[in-house]
């Protein structure tokens, strides 16, 4: 059976190959209409796509198929990924931070972030945009 991160490398192969810059054609691939819209498009599927996930969610807590909730992750990470591939990332980038977060508790986390914010703002003189 093959591994995730095989299915993810291959989905983003194909992806980066539907880009305009690599002839993705607009008018036969989804992915290269997106791209070609620019960032306003993918982004606003990413929005739409997270408010679903959370609908689904709700669903299956009242007692949906559960699968319904797996088809409207399935499109969020599709869409996640496409959002990748345009600013020259993989999903093997999304992987390693998980990796590097494995073993640290989300609370010790997210104080680690904050820290690392006020530090930024302090090297910044505090000006930020």
């Amino acid at each position: 059976m093959p591994s995730s991160n095989d299915s993810l490398a291959r989905l983003a192969a194909i992806i980066e190959s539907r880009k305009p810059a690599n002839g993705g054609d607009a008018g036969t691939s989804y992915v290269a209409r997106l791209l070609h819209k620019g960032p306003d498009a993918f982004l606003k599927k990413i929005g739409e796509e997270a408010t679903e996930v959370v609908m689904a969610a709700k669903d299956v807590q009242h007692g949906a198929d559960p699968a319904q909730l797996v088809y409207e992750v399935a499109d969020l990470w599709f869409h996640s990924m496409v959002a990748l591939a345009h600013y020259g990332l993989q999903p093997a980038d999304v992987i390693a931070e998980l990796e590097r977060r494995e073993g640290t508790s989300g609370i010790e986390e997210k104080a680690l972030r904050k820290a690392h914010a006020r530090e930024q703002e302090e090297r910044s003189g505090g000006n930020t945009p």
